[in-house]
């Protein structure tokens, strides 16, 4: 995976604000969709700090989590020492072949460099008959928070403005296809929205910037330069406020898919 790895303490920080915020909850509706048929061997590709492994692992013989990340992988490690971490990429994972009957990734397959490598291995590990379900957000403006975020940074900071869009470079893509070219069948795209919510701009942009690689382009914001920034945010974040803070929808594809029998 290239372009959203955290250094240091970052790990920590995604575990501690964007868990709770977003992904343990979209984690929630990809595990539902998952679930329609019963598998007791998972693997959750990308995993981070592994909140969709964690959830599954109660319900499961195996649960394995996948990541090149050894910071996400040590906090997943601390928060539930039952599931299985594997430190390994994507496009090359260290697994036997059909060795799973349940492959899941979230929020993963925009960032592989070679997303049909990527899916190619998700389908070499499935057992015959196994199910694939991973989800990608739909296009920025989908998700209005983190495009006006996106939006405002790029005045300030480019490069930040930059990384803000990555998480959402397959939304428009024809996931259908991606997927069935890699030998997946009944292919199906479903949309899932949620509402998500934080106590301010302000506290929104603090939490993101030290969760993510935010933090290096703008480490050099300082001062009047910084106040600015969270003045303008706010500002563009004005129609989704209220008297608790700010809340916007976020929207995400999640796909399922089946490895054929052989």
């Amino acid at each position: 995976m290239t372009g959203w790895q955290l250094q240091g303490n970052a790990a920590e920080a995604y575990e501690r604000y964007l868990v709770p915020a977003f992904f343990g909850p979209f984690a929630d509706g990809l595990i539902d969709l998952a679930a329609s048929r019963p598998a007791d061997r998972v693997l959750d590709v990308a995993s981070g700090t592994g909140i969709v492994a964690r959830k599954l692992a109660p319900r499961v013989h195996r649960a394995v989590g996948l990541d090149p990340n050894s910071g996400m992988l040590a906090v997943a490690r601390t928060a539930d020492p039952s599931v299985e971490w594997v430190a390994g990429e994507a496009g090359a994972m260290p697994l036997p072949d059909a060795s799973f009957d349940l492959v899941l990734c979230q929020q993963g397959l925009q960032f592989f460099p070679d997303r049909a490598a990527g899916l190619a291995e998700m389908r070499r590990v499935l057992a015959p008959g196994g199910r694939l379900a991973l989800s990608v957000w739909r296009a920025a403006v989908h998700s209005p928070g983190w495009l006006r975020l996106a939006e405002v940074l790029d005045r300030y900071a480019p490069e930040a403005g930059a990384m803000m869009r990555a998480p959402f470079a397959l939304g428009g893509a024809d996931l259908r296809v991606l997927v069935r070219q890699a030998g997946f069948r009944e292919v199906a795209v479903r949309i899932v929205i949620r509402s998500v919510r934080f106590p301010s701009a302000g506290d929104m942009l603090q939490r993101q910037e030290v969760a993510s690689p935010l933090a290096g382009p703008l480490s050099e914001l300082t001062g009047d330069a910084r106040e600015a920034l969270i003045r303008d945010f706010t500002d563009a974040l004005r129609p989704h406020a209220d008297d608790d803070g700010v809340a916007f929808p976020m929207e995400t594809h999640v796909v399922t898919a089946t490895e054929p029998l052989r």
